[in-house]
């Protein structure tokens, strides 16, 4: 699935569906590099796929009757995430810092409706989450390309600003676009 490109999850293919977490009030940015970098650095896209803070254009009126657009958040205090959820995935949103829990009872989420989902999205802003990242750091990768083409290496580091990792072949450390590996 993909909600780019109009399929939304839906909770019915493997428990993918989008979810709503509850965040400390100003945190929902910070929410989603931490949950980002756990997808990174625990190996979750495979469970974990977009984090989404909402966000729309507004026109303020400042002092002097002057107006500025700003984007602001359109459901403050809440984050949406795409997820199948199992406990390892879970436990990993749930216990990211600045998370104060899931929409639903504790135990069972209740997922948002393709139609809350289409609407949500098609109606506001967000930064696109990088790309799932389906390695971790100490997984054996090949890389596809350049001149250590077809060469075994490790990875040491994860970026997914820069969306490159950092990886150990033949004794050096070498920085690559995420588009360059795949695991082995």
């Amino acid at each position: 699935m993909d909600w780019e490109n109009g399929e939304l999850g839906d909770g019915r293919e493997g428990n993918r569906a989008w979810y709503v977490i509850h965040t400390y009030s100003g945190y929902e940015n910070k929410v989603k590099a931490n949950l980002e970098s756990k997808i990174a650095s625990q190996g979750l896209g495979e469970e974990i796929f977009n984090v989404v803070v909402p966000l729309e254009t507004v026109a303020e009126k400042k002092e002097g009757g002057k107006e500025k657009t700003v984007k602001r958040k359109v459901f403050p205090g809440y984050v949406l995430v795409e997820m199948i959820v199992n406990n390892r995935s879970w436990y990993v949103v749930r216990n990211t810092q600045g998370v104060t829990g899931f929409v639903g009872s504790e135990k069972d989420p209740i997922p948002l409706t393709p139609e809350e989902v289409e609407r949500i999205l098609k109606n506001t802003e967000f930064e696109k989450t990088p790309p799932a990242v389906k390695y971790k750091i100490g997984d054996k990768i090949r890389i596809k390309s350049g001149w250590l083409e077809d060469q075994i290496a490790t990875v040491t580091q994860i970026d997914t600003d820069e969306k490159s990792v950092r990886v150990e072949v033949n004794g050096k450390s070498v920085d690559l676009d995420f588009t360059d590996v795949e695991k082995v």
